[in-house]
């Protein structure tokens, strides 16, 4: 039985990832046809498992989108490298709920040893914990919610028992360009996203510590302060160094920093110093499934102190053997899958040398991107390549518009934004597999949509 299945998934899985170099990107398809591809009436009675998997095989390919390829630049979306890959294979094979060691020793052990691994590649204290997540969403809510119970219970506080309503609630700063999912996770944990203050931000996305200071200065009591590294449109990273010392300079403070993919620099040489400083923040989030190229879905939150997590995020119940310790009391979540073995499959696959080059190769390739997307009249390359994000307009053809008929045309994937209150496109190199030639090839589609428009 498990045999037959599993034949078909992988040849299946196969034929996937053998189409991904050349097949097109992601031509749209009608929603309506694509649901009715897989709708009916619920079946009385059960079908054999082959032929359902058949099935949705056949009904699923013409709505894949192939993020996976070479040449998919539409959101900051890796691959999946072959070990992670396989090992993502052995995470639902062996179906391991991972709330408790107890439950898993193996998982626990597994999670022990990536969480040295992932601090000693990003630089960050040996000492701090590691909560493995869905991604930087719940990275963001799982160190913000280590914050808030860390900052109330300087002030006496119990915020997990008695709540906000009449709490001494810190004062929150963002800046000017900061990502959704930390505004998000405001609004989750009861601070509120327009509750926020606003730090201006230079014309590339980085925060500005100057006036970071001043904004402070106006702000009594304890403070959250959510910093960036790799704004998402520009790549730009905030100047952390600076800004820690701001934020340091008075007590009841407290630093985040959201590197869903920029915190990957400080894993590469020649990128490490965009993130200086980085290290004497209090929490990071930042995702695997990213830049590190490990399956969906798969996001670390980072706390320097694993008290403030635990104490944030563990639960108890009569029947659970389930304290501080166990990996559960580091997550928003109880039952989880093992997420924890993909990150380690692809570190040990790639090595601190693998990682690095992964992350400069990506770096030059957007670079390329820039230089070729910027030598065609009808582009304005709009900021710095700093990291993996290359942001550009046409001249003369609406954003939107040019998107649209890049998905159509399907060499290639990009997609849009606003920036300095006017739509753009974004172009993100984050695949391990992406080469120089499919670069050139996908900046040749692009400029050609361009010239016909």
């Amino acid at each position: 039985m498990w045999d037959d299945s599993l034949d078909r998934a992988r040849r299946f899985a196969g034929e996937w990832l053998a189409s991904l170099p050349e097949r097109p990107v992601g031509v749209p398809v009608d929603a309506a046809a694509m649901r009715a591809r897989l709708d009916g009436p619920l079946p009385p009675e059960g079908l054999p498992a082959t032929q359902v998997l058949d099935e949705l095989a056949a009904a699923l390919e013409p709505g894949l989108v192939a993020t996976g390829g070479p040449r998919y630049f539409g959101f900051v979306t890796g691959g999946a490298l072959p070990a992670a890959l396989g090992a993502d294979w052995m995470v639902s094979a062996t179906d391991q709920n991972v709330a408790a060691a107890v439950m898993s020793p193996a998982a626990a052990a597994v999670e022990a040893v990536t969480t040295r691994w992932v601090l000693d590649l990003l630089g960050l204290p040996p000492d701090a914990a590691i909560g493995f997540v869905t991604g930087a969403q719940m990275a963001n809510v799982s160190c913000l919610a280590a914050a808030r119970h860390a900052l109330l219970d300087a002030q006496g506080w119990d915020v997990g028992a008695d709540g906000l309503a009449g709490a001494p609630v810190p004062t929150v700063l963002v800046g000017a360009k900061v990502h959704s999912t930390v505004l998000q996770a405001l609004r989750l944990l009861g601070f509120g996203s327009d509750r926020a203050l606003r730090v201006p931000a230079d014309d590339q996305g980085r925060m500005r510590p100057d006036l970071l200071r001043d904004l402070l200065a106006s702000v009594d009591g304890s403070v959250l302060v959510c910093a960036q590294a790799g704004q998402v449109d520009t790549g730009a990273c905030d100047p952390l160094e600076a800004v820690a010392d701001v934020v340091h300079a008075r007590e009841q403070a407290w630093l985040h920093v959201d590197g869903a993919f920029g915190l990957w620099a400080a894993a590469a040489p020649s990128r490490r110093h965009l993130v200086t400083g980085v290290e004497r923040a209090d929490s990071w989030a930042v995702d695997a499934h990213k830049w590190l190229n490990v399956p969906y879905d798969s996001g670390m939150a980072i706390v320097r102190d694993p008290t403030a997590l635990t104490r944030a995020l563990s639960l108890s119940a009569a029947y659970l053997t389930v304290d501080a310790r166990d990996p559960s009391g580091r997550t928003p979540e109880s039952s989880r899958r093992h997420r924890a073995l993909p990150i380690y499959a692809a570190v040990r696959s790639l090595g601190r040398r693998g990682v690095a080059d992964l992350v400069e190769r990506c770096c030059a390739l957007a670079r390329q991107a820039a230089e070729e997307l910027g030598h065609h009249p009808g582009v304005e390359v709009l900021a710095e390549v700093e990291l993996n994000q290359v942001l550009f307009r046409p001249r003369d053809v609406d954003p939107g518009e040019l998107s649209g008929a890049v998905a159509r045309d399907g060499t290639c994937w990009v997609g849009t934004t606003v920036w300095a209150d006017r739509p753009a496109v974004r172009f993100s190199v984050s695949n391990w597999s992406t080469t120089p030639g499919d670069i050139s090839r996908s900046v040749a589609a692009i400029t050609a949509l361009i010239d016909r428009a």
